[in-house]
């Protein structure tokens, strides 16, 4: 059956479909762990895109192993670009994806790492809190970090889920006009959400492991940097910038983290980079983060 479990044939006609898309690049140390945790869910994919964004390692051999075993898993390979290209990258790898999906009939579509090794009944899960909350549009599970042999949950505000693992329920995908291919692609996309109307959060009870640090590909730095130019074209507000800069000098690297971030930002300003083209989500975004500097009610708390 191509390495279909009952469970993936289970999935083709149950009412909850849905699909995977997964970017991947230089991920030979982790990619089969996470295709074995997808081949062992109780609910298993309609389909299963992974994108090759140009590896130079041995993750496209690997892909393709297990493609001509597993009929649901697809292989989209792309050359290599000679770097990586941080935000926009992902999302450029994502659509390639996207674009070559064959069902066209699913309920939920599915951004997922390669890097990630996820409970049995991971998807099963989730999909319980989509059936327990109508509003929900966009969830997905908690993610952990393996250090020293304890697992340490890496904090997210109240209305985020990590890029790594998200679940967009279809309603809610068509409404935010899917995702935007730039840095704070995994922002927009739930402050969007909650703007209309949707909640998002992610699933406490539901744990990952993540086997390497967000961030981490292209060094702390570099990481921070990349933070700031997300949060120039999200569109987020100077003030509320600054005061997470200031609150950020508790965590490493401290205050050179902090300077990154800034930055990032303000580079935005200088290189008139590209930003959301949207004053209804600018407007309600930096509404909200004033809010929040004020101590009032908001999406992050």
């Amino acid at each position: 059956m191509g390495g279909r479990s009952l469970g993936h044939l289970w999935a083709g006609t149950n009412m909850t479909r849905y699909v995977i898309i997964t970017p991947v690049r230089d991920e030979e140390r982790f990619i089969e762990m996470t295709i074995a945790s997808v081949q062992a869910q109780s609910i298993g994919p309609a389909e299963w895109v992974i994108v090759n964004d140009g590896s130079t390692d041995h993750t496209g051999e690997i892909l393709d192993r297990y493609a001509a075993k597993c009929s649901w898993i697809r292989v989209v390979h792309r050359p290599d670009r000679g770097f990586r290209k941080a935000g926009g990258g992902v999302m450029e790898a994502f659509y390639a994806g996207y674009d070559t999906l064959r069902r066209t009939d699913w309920d939920f579509i599915v951004k997922l790492d390669a890097d990630l090794t996820l409970p049995l009944n991971y998807f099963e899960k989730c999909f319980e809190r989509f059936e327990r909350d109508a509003r929900l549009g966009i969830g997905g599970g908690e993610i952990y970090h393996d250090q020293g042999g304890e697992q340490k949950l890496e904090a997210n505000p109240k209305f985020h889920v990590r890029g790594a693992t998200k679940i967009y329920k279809k309603a809610c995908w068509d409404a935010i006009g899917g995702l935007v291919q730039a840095p704070g692609w995994d922002t927009i996309d739930e402050v969007k959400a909650n703007m209309l109307g949707w909640n998002t959060y992610s699933f406490g009870e539901l744990r990952l492991v993540h086997h390497r640090f967000s961030g981490t590909a292209e060094g702390l730095l570099r990481d921070r940097i990349k933070r700031g130019v997300a949060c120039y074209v999200s569109g987020y507000h100077p003030l509320f910038l600054a005061a997470s800069c200031i609150s950020r000098l508790r965590q490493k690297p401290y205050v050179t983290g902090s300077a990154a971030i800034a930055y990032g930002f303000i580079k935005g300003y200088w290189t008139r980079m590209p930003r959301v083209n949207d004053a209804q989500f600018i407007k309600y975004l930096r509404t909200q983060q004033l809010r929040r500097l004020c101590g009032l009610e908001t999406i992050w708390r």
